[in-house]
């Protein structure tokens, strides 16, 4: 991101109350652009029962404490954007006490530092492994993503971000189902949110089936409801590998990015991914313009042989195969 002053306006949000936080202090001229990057999942830690040897906490020490390292060949990236937006998948705590489930991951309250060091300034925390330490690591993740100044949204935090004057809302949902109960929190969530002054709102889903490459109806039905519902982008994640995208009434619905910087599998046997980018353009604070869009074709992996857990960059035929399959996905 371009601005590093991070102000909080509000108290902690809750389910009826919005916290505002202040990423630029530019003043609103006649016409301003905003960017926004996103990426997939982000497990910044491990499960103890996959072992230590080559893990994500492995790989941060044998880097000597590196927190520059993992978003390394990303953070060019990142910090050319008005708002990098990533879903955490985990927790940030020292809990021993876990949750009565297969996979379960825990990170260095440290960890934080990596985020900011790749220039990651939001996160969405509505996911299946939020609760992975149960409330305890739930509330210690909040609070040091809170003390590191870094944006948390998700389940009952509405967010409203402030950049070059304008008001960015942002959401997070699990949306294993699309009932009518979610759908009503959807359009009262985003209602409020623009009684707030939000003149732009992006919604995170974490859906869809683990390694299905193809979105399903729930996806589909709870997307195009939240648009309809006045979201302007939809970002989705959980299948753990890409899925396509569609351009719905003029608005960009980006049903899987994949994973990202994964802590969660040490050698996945699809590394692909991307990074979404896309520019708003507001005129006297009104969107006038949303079709500028760039995909940037990705590995989860710097080295093809395992999970290096650095995110980098693909370049030439391999860029191509992405996009392709993105494309192909899509239809």
């Amino acid at each position: 991101m371009t601005s590093t002053s991070i102000v909080k306006a509000e108290g902690e949000t809750s389910v009826s109350d919005v916290n505002t936080q202040q990423l630029s202090t530019q003043a609103q001229s006649n016409i301003i652009d905003i960017t926004i990057s996103a990426a997939g999942d982000c497990t910044l830690g491990y499960d103890v029962n996959f072992g230590y040897i080559n893990s994500f906490n492995d790989e941060f020490f044998k880097q000597n404490k590196d927190y520059t390292y993992f978003f390394k060949n990303v953070k060019d990236i990142f910090s050319k954007d008005d708002l990098t937006i990533v879903n955490f998948e985990g927790t940030l705590t020292n809990e021993t006490k876990m949750a009565n489930k297969k996979f379960r991951f825990k990170g260095l309250p440290e960890f934080t530092n990596i985020l900011k060091a790749g220039s990651i300034e939001a996160v969405n925390l509505a996911n299946n492994h939020t609760y992975d330490y149960l409330v305890k690591g739930y509330k210690d993740t909040i609070n040091y993503l809170g003390k590191s100044g870094i944006i948390y949204f998700g389940r009952e935090h509405r967010r409203i971000v402030e950049i070059k004057g304008i008001k960015v809302g942002l959401l997070g949902y699990e949306g294993w189902s699309n009932t009518k109960a979610l759908r009503n929190r959807i359009k009262s969530d985003i209602k409020y949110l623009k009684s707030k002054g939000a003149k732009l709102v992006i919604v995170s889903f974490h859906w869809g089936e683990e390694r299905k490459y193809f979105a399903n109806a729930i996806q589909k039905g709870l997307a195009r409801f939240t648009i309809d519902s006045g979201a302007d982008l939809i970002l989705g994640h959980h299948p753990h590998v890409i899925q396509g995208i569609e351009n719905y009434k003029g608005k960009m619905i980006i049903y899987s990015l994949g994973n990202f910087c994964f802590g969660g599998n040490k050698n996945p046997q699809d590394k692909d991914t991307f990074i979404f980018k896309q520019t708003f353009k507001f005129k006297d604070g009104k969107l006038i313009d949303n079709k500028n869009y760039e995909i940037i074709p990705c590995s989860v992996s710097s080295v093809t042989n395992r999970n290096n857990y650095q995110p980098t960059p693909l370049k030439d035929k391999d860029a191509k195969r992405v996009l392709d399959r993105i494309k192909s996905y899509s239809r």
